[in-house]
């Protein structure tokens, strides 16, 4: 499966732990990567800089869904659900 233009949704829902440049401590979720272009396409995509979690997330059907709401949405939950809060919770 290919991206959906104009998406991003895999740049802004979820957090990023990983250095990248201009944020040495990752992105928090729900924030947009800042290194998003105008059309919201990744400016790191294929380099070396491009955190290696962002290229472990390739689109999917289920992830990227009939349109952007619906992405964003599944990563919204998909975050909520990997925080070690909701982690710690769900075992007990």
């Amino acid at each position: 499966m290919n991206c959906r233009p104009g998406c991003a949704a895999c740049c802004i829902a979820p957090s990023i732990s990983s250095p990248m440049p201009g944020l040495p401590q990752g992105k928090p979720a729900g924030v947009p990567c800042p290194h998003l272009d105008h059309d919201l396409r990744c400016r790191l995509f294929g380099q070396p800089q491009r955190p290696a979690v962002c290229s472990s997330l390739p689109p999917s059907a289920d992830m990227c869904g009939p349109d952007r709401v619906h992405a964003l949405h599944w990563l919204e939950v998909l975050e909520d659900l990997t925080q070690p809060q909701a982690a710690s919770s769900a075992a007990t």
